[in-house]
């Protein structure tokens, strides 16, 4: 056979490959979408993903449909969107703790947050707040780390799950100041709050799903995790004032799986941003719980994401937080 034949018999498969992708492409999306979502509904991941489904459904003309998938601080989920085809059709909506926190306390991950999945588009960034049921006998963040100090036996205090950010927010407080606090899981933020609320466990870190509770008096915040103070609770001091240096922020995004066609990826971003910037969807997102719309080129958010990865290894690996 002649070498020129053979070359071309020898490229037919990647380029039929390329051209099956590309049409695929062209016509995405024919059907419904599903976004996978790794909490129970009511915590931030669920909000954020119940708000821009609809304006992304609206920009794609197909249905975005929310679907929960639950456990394993998120490990479920994951993996699921890792394993799915790789078409657009089943698509993430994860949490830092997933991507950048799971792979450096878990000893075995059943998927490769940086290899199996793709980020497609960052969505949310928001704060976690340290509150405490009302009969707690403190108003400050200072009268908390005092009354904390003098406890025994120590306060316990609920988070969304181990090593997630309300988790290692609370690990670093401790550690500066030098408290002891008995940890209380919860499956994520949402049954954390109710707890707290219940008076079930005195003290909760949680995000968006707190917010609601403190507007409302049921809780009492005293210190919020960013750098800066939220601008609904503006009397709150953040946890820097106290301890410089120790700031986090809760982050979500979208992932698509890994081999998900460019051209896919490329309209879902755009499509995703788009829904972002829309001022309805940003003062919803806001309106839930303090969230901000977060738009980032996708070579910044990969670029984030790596980051938070190696920040977060640091943490834990200093903390010697582990799950079997």
């Amino acid at each position: 056979m002649h070498s020129v034949s053979k070359l071309v018999l020898a490229f037919a498969p990647v380029a039929f490959a390329f051209l099956h992708s590309y049409a695929q492409a062209q016509s995405y999306p024919v059907k419904p979408i599903r976004l996978i979502v790794l909490i129970a509904p009511g915590g931030a991941p669920d909000i954020g993903a119940r708000v821009i489904a609809p304006a992304m459904s609206e920009r794609l003309g197909q249905q975005v449909v929310v679907e929960n998938r639950v456990g394993s601080n998120g490990n479920i989920a994951g993996e699921y969107v890792a394993k799915a085809p790789p078409d657009g059709y089943t698509i993430l909506y994860g949490a830092d703790s997933l991507v950048a926190i799971n792979p450096h306390v878990y000893a075995k991950m059943p998927f490769d947050t940086l290899k199996d999945i793709v980020p497609i588009a960052s969505t949310t960034i928001s704060q976690v707040v340290v509150s405490v049921h009302p009969s707690v006998p403190v108003k400050t963040f200072k009268e908390f780390l005092d009354y904390a100090k003098r406890a025994n036996p120590p306060l316990n205090f609920a988070s969304g799950g181990n090593a997630s950010i309300h988790h290692l927010t609370m690990e670093a407080i401790k550690q500066q100041a030098g408290i002891e606090l008995t940890h209380v899981p919860y499956k994520s933020g949402t049954p954390a709050v109710i707890a707290a609320i219940a008076g079930d466990v005195p003290v909760v870190v949680a995000g968006t799903s707190a917010a609601p509770q403190i507007k409302a008096g049921k809780l009492r915040a005293v210190a919020v995790s960013g750098k800066n103070r939220l601008t609904y609770l503006a009397d709150v001091p953040t946890i820097g004032e106290f301890f410089p240096g120790v700031s986090f922020n809760n982050w979500l995004g979208i992932w698509g799986p890994a081999g998900t066609p460019e051209p896919i990826v490329a309209r879902l971003h755009n499509e995703i941003n788009s829904a972002l910037a829309n001022k309805e969807v940003a003062e919803r997102i806001s309106s839930v719980g303090g969230a901000e719309s977060w738009i980032t080129t996708r070579e910044a958010f990969g670029q984030f994401i790596l980051s938070e990865h190696e920040r977060y290894g640091k943490l834990v690996r200093g903390l010697g937080i582990k799950i079997d």
